[in-house]
């Protein structure tokens, strides 16, 4: 009996377990199977991997686009956006393409199209798409038109989609809203923030408003998606090229690894998603990445110190110095010479004598000695003459570069050499030293005869 009792223990432990692990895989087999009637007939469909919930009023304006924030997603996350319809026969073929993909997106309906066909509205909600607005007439010309007009605009655009969408318009619109052309005005979006409502731009178009072909449609949405490797995509759901692209965009995307998320608005029943500031930018800047732009110094204000301190005379050596004290002028000295005063002249500063400047007199050429250094068995004489101006030719060579110039002779006269195609000519004049020393007006000029040797 005393042994029942103690194994009791451990038939109730292990029944605990037992019932434990059933509960574990019935659990886990519920989840498998709710994962997979997420897309019924479509295993292999891309889905929805997350709902993000957002506050309007705590973010206001989203898209890198236009603004600096954009929504909080995670590297290979995108976020399909469609505008301008709806379209039935456009419209009703994108919600096909998204309802076999399992796919929820983001949708900002034109008033006049609301109004046309409300039955497209309505659509949209029971698949369970977000749905936001997107003017009523679709005017290209939101930034510069009147804020009244541009109110009535925003106005009437939502006023038009609750009316398609009946008794619970107020709960299926979400306070989204995308300007037309993103042709933004602060007026426009200082409006729109007044209300709650959020103002989406985009991170990436593929430009499928343009007359371009379904396969650019294609090529444009996917290099700008792996271009900066999440956000909003802005697609129009009223183009039959973006019918024709969207198949193969979300093939591409599943693909490479990319995940759609379907956002909507917060709730009093549907709290934001908890996110950081960071998570809004685009790329946010890591904190293991050094950047070049240093904080502002702050202007430091610093009390008890009407001036700075200076250092005392004490601490300086001024053995064999003495201080110039005189009163410094009013206005500057210069141009004007100003003499400035001194206590006595044993102050004054020793300034350098005459002599350091003077050079001494170099010795003069003598005409003997310049016919001496002549090249070659030429020789040179000098002969005085009475005309003004005698003229003798040199032989070229390299010497007659160097005699180029003024040179003095022995008794005073001045040399001067020029050039004449290809022979050098010497010429003398000037006043000798004697003749400068009388007071009549004769010259003399020495002439330079080259004999052969």
């Amino acid at each position: 009996m005393t042994s029942k009792i103690r194994t009791l223990p451990k038939l109730l432990a292990h029944a605990v377990l037992c019932v434990t692990l059933s509960f574990g895989m019935l659990a886990s087999g519920s989840m498998r199977t709710a994962f997979a009637a997420d897309c019924p007939g479509h295993p292999d469909a891309l889905g929805t991997s997350r709902t993000l919930v957002v506050d309007p009023r705590e973010h206001p304006r989203i898209g890198t686009m236009q603004y600096p924030e954009t929504l909080p997603l995670r590297d290979h996350e995108v976020v399909l956006s469609f505008d301008d319809g709806p379209l039935p026969r456009n419209s009703d073929r994108i919600l096909a393409i998204l309802a076999a993909q399992c796919i929820k997106a983001n949708f900002f309906l034109v008033g006049e199209m609301a109004k046309s066909f409300p039955e497209g509205v309505r659509k949209l909600r029971d698949a369970g798409h977000t749905i936001g607005t997107h003017t009523q007439t679709h005017p290209l010309t939101m930034n510069k038109m009147p804020i009244e007009r541009a109110k009535a605009e925003i106005d009437d655009g939502i006023a038009s989609v609750k009316a398609a969408l009946g008794a619970d318009a107020d709960k299926s619109l979400a306070p989204f809203f995308r300007i037309p052309g993103l042709l933004r005005a602060d007026a426009v979006e200082d409006y729109l923030a007044s209300r709650g409502i959020q103002v989406w731009s985009a991170d990436f178009p593929a430009d499928d408003w343009r007359h371009i072909s379904s396969s650019r449609v294609y090529d444009l949405a996917i290099q700008r998606i792996e271009a900066k490797g999440k956000g909003i995509l802005l697609l129009h759901d009223i183009q039959a090229r973006t019918v024709a692209a969207l198949p193969r965009i979300l093939a591409t995307l599943k693909a490479r690894g990319y995940h759609i998320v379907h956002v909507v608005p917060a709730t009093p029943d549907r709290p934001a998603t908890p996110t950081e500031p960071q998570q809004w930018q685009l790329h946010p800047r890591s904190e293991n990445v050094a950047i070049s732009h240093w904080p502002v110094i702050p202007n430091f204000v610093s009390t008890n110190a009407d001036q700075l301190a200076a250092p005392a005379f004490s601490y300086f050596d001024a053995s064999g110095a003495k201080l110039l004290l005189f009163p410094l002028p009013k206005t500057a000295p210069w141009p004007r010479d100003w003499p400035v005063p001194v206590a006595d002249t044993a102050s004054t500063l020793a300034i350098p004598a005459r002599s350091v400047f003077e050079l001494p007199e170099l010795p003069r050429l003598s005409v003997e000695s310049f016919a001496l250094l002549a090249p070659g068995p030429a020789r040179m004489t000098v002969t005085e003459s009475k005309p003004e101006r005698a003229v003798t030719t040199v032989g070229t060579s390299h010497f007659e570069h160097a005699i180029r110039g003024k040179f003095r002779s022995g008794h005073g006269k001045r040399l001067v050499v020029s050039h004449h195609g290809g022979r050098g000519t010497m010429v003398a004049h000037g006043r000798s030293n004697a003749a400068r020393r009388r007071s009549g007006p004769a010259r003399h000029l020495a002439q330079v005869r080259k004999r052969s040797a």
